[in-house]
C-alpha cells in the first residue's frame, strides 16, 4: 500500500509495513525520507509547536526569570550575581551530560509506543516534580539541587523530543518543520517570560502552574501523534566504550557534525550571554525600578520580531534549498541589535535592540533544526547524535552564566555586549566549511 505522509488514516496504522531496524538505516545520514507519521504530516507540524512550548516555557520562565527573582529575594542582592552563576553552571552541566545519555537510552528503547514517548513522557513527569520542588526549597543548597534536577529531567523530554523530525519529516519539509520547532521553542522562550513576569510575586505558583502546563501539552503532543511500535527493531549489545562515545562524535570522520556543533555552540553562547541576563541588566544597566513591568513588552516585541522572520526563513530556506544565507543574516543582524545598548546605555535602546535582535535570531531558529538534521552520522542513533547536537544548545547555559559573571564583575555589564557580537560572529562562520549544506 502507498500512502502520502497526510494520508495515512489511524485505521491503516497497522496495515503499514512493520519499521525495523533496516527501514531506519536505510535513510541513515538523515538525506533520505523517513516512514511517514502514523496520523499523518500536517497534525505532526502543528502539534510540535505546543510541544515545545511546554518545554521552553519552564526555560524562559523559570531558568531566566523566576530563578534569579528567587535568588535575589531569598539570599540577597549583594551575592547575586555569583550565587545565579553557580546555580545556572552547575543545573547546565548536569542538563548538557543528560541529553545524549536520554537521546542513547531513547535509541535503544523498545516498546509498544516507539523509542521516543516514554521518555518524553518519563521526564515531563519527573521535572514537573523538580519544579515542584524548587518552589518549596528553603535553603541555597536545596534550590540548587532542585534546579538541577529539573533541568535533568526536562532534558530527557526534549532530547527525544529533538529526533521526531529525523525520525518522522521528509527531507523536503524539514525547513518548514524546523520553522514550526522553531516557533514553539520561541514562543515558550519568550511567552514563559511574559507569563512568568505574572508570578514575579509568587513565585512557587509560578512553577507550579508551568509544571502542569508542561505535563498536559507533552502528554497530549504523545497521545495525538502516536509512532511505529519500536519492538521489532534489534537491540544492539550495550558497550561501556559506546556509551562513552555518547558525548563524542569524530570531527574528522564528520567534519560537517562538527562545523554545525561549533556553529550553534557559539551562536547560542553570543546569544545567551546578553539574554540569561536580561533581569540584572535592566536592574543594574539601566536602572528600571519594576522590570516585572517592563519585561512583558520586551518579551512581546522579541516574539513578534521571531516570529515573522522564523515563519518567512524557514520556507524559504526550503524553497532555494539554501541554509547557510540564513545563518550569516542572522548574526549580522544580531550583531547590529547588540551594538545599541552598548553605545546607547537607556532602556530605549534595549528595546529597539530586542526588537532587531529578535529578527535576526528568528532566522538562524528556522534553519537550525534543519541543519542539524541533515548532518547526523547514522540514523540509528539519532535521538543520541541529536543530543550530542544539543550540548550546543545546553552547554552555552553552561558557559554563559559563567564567562557573564566574570565579565560583569571585572568590567561591569557593558562588556556583555562587544563578547556576544565576537562570539556570533564567529558562530556564523564556522558554518561556511559544511559541505553537504548551501
Amino acid at each position: 500500500m502507498t500512502t502520502t505522509p497526510d494520508s495515512v488514516a489511524p485505521a491503516e496504522a497497522d496495515d503499514l509495513e512493520p519499521i525495523t531496524e533496516n527501514t531506519f538505516v536505510a535513510h541513515a545520514g538523515g538525506h533520505d525520507d523517513p516512514p511517514p507519521p502514523i496520523k499523518g504530516l500536517r497534525r505532526l507540524m502543528f502539534w510540535i509547536i505546543p510541544a515545545n512550548f511546554g518545554i521552553f516555557s519552564i526555560w524562559g520562565s523559570s531558568l531566566f526569570l523566576l530563578l534569579p527573582q528567587q535568588i535575589t529575594a531569598e539570599f540577597g542582592d549583594a551575592d547575586k550575581v555569583a550565587n545565579l552563576a553557580i546555580a545556572s553552571t552547575i543545573g547546565a552541566f548536569a542538563a548538557m551530560i543528560a541529553q545524549p545519555v536520554a537521546g542513547q537510552v531513547s535509541d535503544r528503547t523498545r516498546s509498544r509506543f516507539g523509542r521516543r514517548a516514554p521518555w518524553i513522557m518519563i521526564g515531563a513527569f519527573a521535572g514537573a516534580l523538580s519544579l515542584v520542588g524548587m518552589a518549596f526549597a528553603t535553603s541555597f543548597v536545596g534550590l540548587v539541587v532542585a534546579a538541577t534536577l529539573m533541568q535533568v529531567c526536562y532534558n530527557f523530554a526534549q532530547g527525544p523530543l529533538s529526533a521526531v523530525m529525523p525520525d518522522r519529516v521528509p527531507t523536503k519539509r524539514r525547513g518548514t518543520f524546523s520553522a514550526l520547532t522553531g516557533i514553539g521553542t520561541m514562543l515558550g522562550a519568550l511567552g514563559g517570560s511574559i507569563l512568568g513576569s505574572m508570578f514575579f510575586h509568587n513565585i512557587a505558583a509560578g512553577y507550579i502552574t508551568f509544571a502542569v502546563t508542561s505535563v498536559v501539552l507533552l502528554g497530549l503532543f504523545v497521545v495525538i501523534n502516536p509512532d511505529y511500535s519500536s519492538r521489532d527493531i534489534e537491540i544492539e549489545p550495550f558497550k561501556f566504550l559506546d556509551f562513552l562515545k555518547t558525548f563524542w562524535v569524530n570531527p574528522i570522520k564528520y567534519p560537517d557534525f562538527f562545523w554545525a556543533f561549533t556553529g550553534r555552540l557559539l551562536l547560542y553562547t553570543g546569544y545567551f550571554v546578553v539574554s540569561g541576563y536580561q533581569l540584572f541588566l535592566l536592574t543594574d544597566y539601566f536602572h528600571v525600578e519594576h522590570p516585572e513591568t517592563v519585561i512583558p513588552v520586551l518579551s512581546l516585541i522579541n516574539l513578534v520580531g521571531i516570529i515573522i522572520s522564523t515563519v518567512i526563513s524557514g520556507p524559504l530556506s526550503d524553497r532555494f534549498g539554501r541554509r547557510k544565507p540564513f545563518v550569516f543574516a542572522s548574526a549580522a543582524v544580531v550583531a547590529l541589535g547588540f551594538l545599541l545598548p552598548w553605545m546607547w546605555q537607556d532602556v530605549t535602546a534595549w528595546i529597539i535592540m530586542t526588537a532587531i535582535a529578535g529578527f535576526g535570531f528568528g532566522m538562524f531558529q528556522a534553519v537550525d533544526t534543519a541543519i542539524m538534521s541533515e548532518v547526523l552520522p547514522s540514523a540509528k542513533s539519532f535521538a543520541k547524535d541529536l543530543g550530542v547536537v544539543n550540548i550546543a544548545a545546553t552547554l552555552p547555559q553552561t558557559i554563559a552564566p559563567a564567562v557573564a559573571g566574570i565579565i560583569v564583575l571585572t568590567v561591569g555589564y557593558a562588556g556583555l555586549f562587544p563578547v556576544a557580537i565576537i562570539l556570533g560572529i564567529l558562530g556564523a562562520f564556522a558554518v561556511w566549511p559544511i559541505k553537504s549544506l548551501r
